[in-house]
């Protein structure tokens, strides 16, 4: 069971960078757990300030309840406190809250929590939703606020004022507008994690607004890229993020584009590339093909030979 406190696990992962690590399958779909634990050991050996087991690209969409609060369980035993693990939790609200508490029991230190499966619903339908979570453990939630789960900043207020334990907002919106109204209203009751696909290309604007941390994808395979990235954003280092954009972010996000889903595929097919195979994405999502593997191979490549790799960073 985790020993830190919700405002505790705020403040911890506020201080530094996310990511999502992926969850490895083997050819026939089943979890891998021996390739989950490699990953998850090398993962901890960069400056990272929180791993979110079973998130958006961990497929959580894709795994049984039972199998996300196993994942989330072996994730919490791997790490043993080197960083803190929060669970992806989401669904309806029935299943939510039973995964929140499972995931709890599990020795997650936070959840995420997802936007609900499907429906579009009412301010106070959400509302509703993100409270029965909060009640449903002890541990501090981050609400996503992207698709069909957009709360405004009433809303939001509204929740903070009832749940202790709602601590962080993830934007996945992109809203700057809204982003600037919550920020306002709720100044630092709550932490700010950037959430938009491919963090990086946002990370700088978002960081004026307060937003301090964001989750990012490509730690998975390329985390020292990542580290160098995070801390050139941190120092307002506009140069080198500018290179870190073109020689390596903007050509990705081009093959990312290309098809739908990819955002998932790309990183699964990126561990690939690196040496950690971590098996295919499952469906509904499609794997990249041989020609676009080719270009990864050629772009991871290029990024350790680059202007990137030999700039430093400035000093602060």
């Amino acid at each position: 069971m985790t020993k830190m406190t919700p405002r505790e696990m705020a403040q911890t992962i506020g201080s530094g960078l996310l990511s999502f690590p992926v969850t490895p399958f083997r050819p026939d779909f089943g979890f891998d757990e021996e390739r989950y634990r490699s990953n998850l050991d090398w993962l901890c050996g960069y400056e990272v300030a929180g791993l979110f087991s079973c998130g958006g690209t961990g497929e959580f969409f894709s795994l049984t309840p039972a199998e996300v609060a196993r994942i989330v369980g072996i994730a919490a035993n791997e790490t043993k406190g080197r960083v803190p693990v929060l669970a992806g939790v989401g669904y309806g609200t029935a299943i939510a809250t039973e995964l929140a508490a499972e995931v709890e029991r599990a020795g997650a230190d936070g959840i995420l929590l997802l936007p609900p499966y499907l429906v579009n619903s009412e301010q106070a339908g959400l509302a509703a939703h993100v409270e029965a979570v909060c009640a449903a453990t002890r541990l501090g939630v981050i609400v996503y606020n992207r698709d069909n789960a957009i709360l405004t900043e009433d809303t939001l207020a509204g929740l903070c004022a009832r749940c202790p334990n709602l601590v962080g907002y993830k934007d996945g919106v992109g809203d700057i507008e809204l982003m600037q109204r919550i920020r306002a209203r709720m100044g630092d009751r709550l932490t700010y994690v950037g959430g938009l696909p491919t963090a990086e290309t946002f990370a700088l604007p978002y960081l004026e607004m307060g937003v301090t941390t964001y989750s990012s994808a490509v730690f998975n395979f390329v985390p020292e890229f990542s580290t160098k990235f995070y801390a050139a954003v941190r120092q307002r280092d506009r140069a080198t993020v500018q290179t870190g954009l073109n020689d390596f972010i903007l050509p990705l996000i081009a093959i990312r584009n290309r098809r739908k889903g990819y955002a998932v595929s790309i990183i699964k097919a990126d561990m690939k590339v690196v040496g950690r195979d971590s098996g295919p994405v499952r469906t509904p999502l499609t794997d990249l093909t041989a020609g676009e593997m080719d270009e990864l191979s050629a772009l991871v490549a290029g990024l350790a030979q680059g202007d990137f790799a030999q700039r430093p960073i400035a000093a602060e």
